[in-house]
């Protein structure tokens, strides 16, 4: 098992990390704009614009920026930009019909027109472009990226553009079949489930609604997730429809009929062509890469031929693709993850290892799980790893991730950006501790932060502070906590991991009793995680320890294998240093193959760089 281990940690060299462009690693903070910058303390269930207010461009000021860039931040992803469907109806803009949406603000995943930007952000809607193009020159006056969501797999059913209609999804399509190769979207039959027309949404018992939808009573659409029915569900995307990239998906995962790489614009599918130019329309505003929402969703063909005309344009544009390898939906056979990499993706989301760290606290997972995610060649350094994000619970929801608080974020953030030299991402709110306590609106009471909803963060508006993003109503523990995100993100910043090989401890300390161990327990490796890290050019190794048990604090000596210290490049008998980096001030040396660590505080991590 060691020579296995560490053949995978010195065969991934720089020229596995990159794509067509030029890597650096993103440090990705994301932000809902709708959220980030309300400070509206009314919070009423299911409340208009006017009632709970609602964050603007402008609201990502200066004082905003300086603090993220300050922190440690390179790219900003601006979470629900692009015009949604919505309840708020303005001069510019109709309401949407409230049986296609979920909630009234309406989901930043249901777009209404691809070219243009929610009005509700701007303080002047007529110039809300403007008002976007002012927000990317201030964040690249800050040296940010900028990042926006790329929805390839569904529109909302009201989807038209007013800014390009000549662009509109849906123009020209035959209704009177199912599948057409150069239709934009897939067409129910009379007999497929559900009764026949008219589409027969799931909410005619909600107030305001009649469970109909004007546009489609005598014709109806296959929903975003692929629902084929006149009836779809609660459960079903029904507010959003599938596009169509010249595949029937009900024919099987089989794309190769679609186009190659280097096809002519002319010769793909229509929507592809559409796609292509979304994508150059936001390039050309200044947005720098992209969050290819559910994109194995999408045939593979298609980012070959899409990503390749963008990095034309822009060879550093950033493309990350959200997609899970255990979806049967997924179009392909291989694993989607390494087939969207293959199609030229930058990074990848790290579902699995997500996976793993909460079922530490909610499903009697143990930290010895993590080892076997590391056998996962290239894809290892370029997953995109993260403890929140807007789809998944707030890690100080007293709820979820076993009622531990805010504080479970450090060994699990410490883990997750530590092990790989892909992108990390910190969601807003996560480093004050944001907890989504309470029913905000569609979703009810979900421990998460309402994307359908206009809201704000009680937490999180302490340190919005009016405007001056200063923190003046955080407490001293929440304070804490966000100096130490800024600690981690330095940390990670050095070449051990920005550039280094991974080599995993776990496996040799299995047998090593005070590795952690618990009273009952016959092996190690329930709490306790380690690992380290190193960059052969500079010659910098650290090593990694997290005690992720939620209330004890745990004895812990760490054997280091032979072949690790070979890894390393050092001789295990001289007397190493090691001084921790991330705040516990603590220097210790080895003895040996072994070192023992001062006890490790309960959910704490240290990041000891090994030194003369």
């Amino acid at each position: 098992m060691l020579v296995i281990l560490r053949s995978f940690c010195c065969n991934i060299g720089m020229e596995d990390i990159g794509s067509a462009s030029s890597f650096t690693r993103p440090v990705i903070y994301q932000l809902m704009v709708r959220t980030f910058g309300n400070t509206n303390e009314t919070r009423k269930f299911g409340g208009t614009l006017v009632e709970n207010g609602c964050g603007m461009f402008s609201d990502i000021n200066e004082w905003a920026l300086a603090s993220l860039r300050e922190m440690g931040f390179t790219h900003l992803w601006l979470t629900g930009v692009i015009e949604q469907a919505s309840g708020t109806a303005y001069p510019c803009r109709p309401a949407d019909d409230s049986d296609i949406l979920k909630g009234i603000a309406g989901s930043p995943y249901a777009i209404r027109d691809y070219f243009d930007v929610c009005p509700d952000y701007a303080i002047d809607p007529e110039n809300r472009i403007g008002e976007f193009k002012e927000l990317v020159a201030r964040c690249h006056t800050f040296g940010f990226k900028v990042i926006i969501d790329f929805v390839p797999n569904h529109v909302a059913r009201s989807y038209a553009s007013d800014v390009m209609p000549e662009w509109s999804f849906g123009e020209g399509d035959r209704k009177d079949v199912f599948f057409d190769r150069d239709n934009h979207f897939f067409y129910l039959r009379s007999d497929d489930p559900g009764g026949g027309p008219p589409l027969k949404l799931p909410t005619a018992e909600l107030p305001g609604c009649d469970g109909r939808f004007s546009a489609e009573l005598e014709f109806g659409k296959v929903t975003g997730n692929n629902v084929i029915s006149w009836a779809p569900s609660h459960a079903d995307w029904y507010e959003a429809v599938k596009l169509n990239y010249g595949h029937d998906f009900t024919k099987g995962r089989d794309t190769s009929a679609l186009p190659s790489t280097d096809t002519n614009l002319t010769d793909v599918p229509k929507t592809w062509r559409f796609m292509d130019r979304i994508i150059a329309y936001w390039q050309e505003l200044g947005v720098d890469g992209f969050r290819a929402d559910m994109a194995h969703l999408v045939p593979m063909e298609f980012w070959h031929w899409s990503v390749k005309r963008a990095r034309a344009r822009d060879g550093r544009v950033f493309f990350c693709a959200e997609a899970y390898d255990n979806d049967p939906a997924k179009l392909t056979d291989g694993h989607v993850l390494d087939e969207l990499l293959n199609a030229g993706f930058d990074a990848v989301y790290d579902d699995p290892t997500y996976d793993v760290l909460e079922g530490i606290y909610d499903s009697g997972k143990w930290a010895n799980d993590l080892e076997p995610l590391i056998f996962t060649g290239k894809r290892f350094h370029r997953s995109l790893r993260y403890a929140e994000n807007h789809d998944e619970v707030r890690l100080a929801n007293p709820r979820e991730w076993g009622g531990v608080g805010m504080a479970v974020g450090k060994p699990v953030s410490a883990v997750l950006f530590a092990m790989g030299r892909g992108p990390v991402m910190v969601y807003q709110g996560q480093e004050v501790g944001e907890p989504a306590v309470g029913a905000e609106g569609f979703c009810g009471d979900n421990s998460r932060t309402t994307i359908f909803d206009y809201w704000s963060m009680p937490e999180f508006t302490k340190w919005v502070n009016d405007g001056k993003f200063d923190g003046q109503f955080l407490s001293e523990s929440q304070m804490s906590l966000r100096s130490w995100y800024g600690r981690l993100l330095k940390v990670i910043e050095e070449p051990a991991f920005t550039r280094g090989e991974f080599y995993g401890l776990n496996h040799a300390n299995r047998d090593n009793s005070g590795f952690g161990r618990i009273d009952g327990e016959m092996v190690s490796g329930h709490w306790i995680y380690a690992f380290i890290r190193h960059d052969r050019d500079s010659g910098q190794s650290f090593l990694v320890v997290a005690n992720f048990h939620p209330d004890t604090p745990l004895e812990v000596t760490v054997s280091i294998p032979e072949d690790a210290w070979r890894v390393i490049e050092r001789d295990e008998r001289h007397p190493w240093t090691f001084v921790d980096r991330l705040g516990q001030a603590w220097v210790g040396q080895s003895n040996g193959d072994h070192l023992r660590l001062p006890c490790l505080g309960a959910c704490s991590a240290v990041m000891l760089e090994i030194v003369e």
